[in-house]
């Protein structure tokens, strides 16, 4: 376990289901060449990515994730302008062009993704601030990292459960990302992510959970019907609501009403922080 990246108990076998209906092998296959030719659009792109207009990243996010099968639903009120901590819950690869089409930011994410085909080159030339999960004296650093992109005004995306789950279970946001926001002075905009079976269940089907695989995952998900990913952007908690890291990631992992147990039960004990 790590102090950034810890474990979650979801595994394919045990929490991930087969989607009730499943879409023709040709309609498959046709969604994943539309990914890929979004992507290969991407990839053109990443030489002038940084004079690409905000907008047109945000519509090119939801492409992505229309292009695998799955309806877009974003609810609440665009996040504001200037440095940003945009957090959310972790239950697929899909939720990194979803929080995109939110804002776009620079995503904290694992090391290992440097390793993957195309997505870790992808990764790399988006400026992804990557992270060493198994180094604790980095922990300092990358916090420091951080806050410096934070306070000159860039949005920074960060996933505090460290892991993925499965979407009916979640887990605790950890404390260390946040403090980075407290450094900066920046607000944090929380975001809260689920997957629907024709709008109305909750679906596992897009999880990317345990040893699941990329390829086997990206089927998955294009061979479903009727799934919808719903956004739903709450409210922002102000730079300087929350005294400490602690309070400022139970805020925003209370922010979406979600009530826990125990230690975490807590979350709306402050009303966010005094919000």
């Amino acid at each position: 376990m790590s102090v950034w990246l810890p474990g979650a108990p979801c595994t394919p076998e045990a929490c991930v289901e087969r989607a009730r209906t499943a879409a023709a092998v040709p309609r498959a296959v046709l969604r994943l060449t539309a990914v890929v030719v979004l992507l290969l659009a991407g990839i053109a792109l990443t030489p002038v990515g940084h004079r690409v207009p905000a907008a047109l990243v945000r519509r090119w996010s939801r492409w992505i994730v229309r292009a695998c099968g799955v309806r877009v639903r974003i609810t609440g009120s665009a996040p504001p302008a200037g440095g940003l901590l945009l957090v959310a819950n972790h239950v697929s690869w899909l939720d990194v062009p979803l929080l995109a089409a939110v804002r776009p930011a620079r995503m904290v994410a694992k090391t290992e993704i440097r390793g993957w085909p195309v997505a870790g080159w992808l990764a790399a030339r988006g400026r992804v601030l990557f992270i060493e999960r198994d180094r604790l004296r980095a922990l300092p650093g990358t916090v420091a990292r951080i806050a410096a992109e934070l306070r000159g005004g860039a949005a920074v995306a960060a996933f505090p459960e460290g892991s993925t789950w499965c979407g009916r279970a979640r887990g605790p946001f950890r404390r260390a990302v946040f403090q980075a926001a407290l450094d900066a002075g920046v607000p944090v905009q929380p975001v809260r992510i689920r997957y629907l079976a024709d709008g109305r269940t909750v679906s596992t089907t897009p999880a990317f959970v345990g040893e699941d695989t990329l390829l086997t995952s990206l089927w998955r998900v294009a061979s479903a019907r009727g799934l919808v990913a719903e956004v739903r952007v709450r409210p922002v908690v102000p730079a300087g609501a929350c005294s400490d890291r602690r309070d400022l990631a139970r805020a925003a992992e209370g922010a979406d009403g979600v009530a826990r147990t125990g230690h975490h039960g807590k979350a709306h004990s402050k009303s966010l922080c005094n919000l």
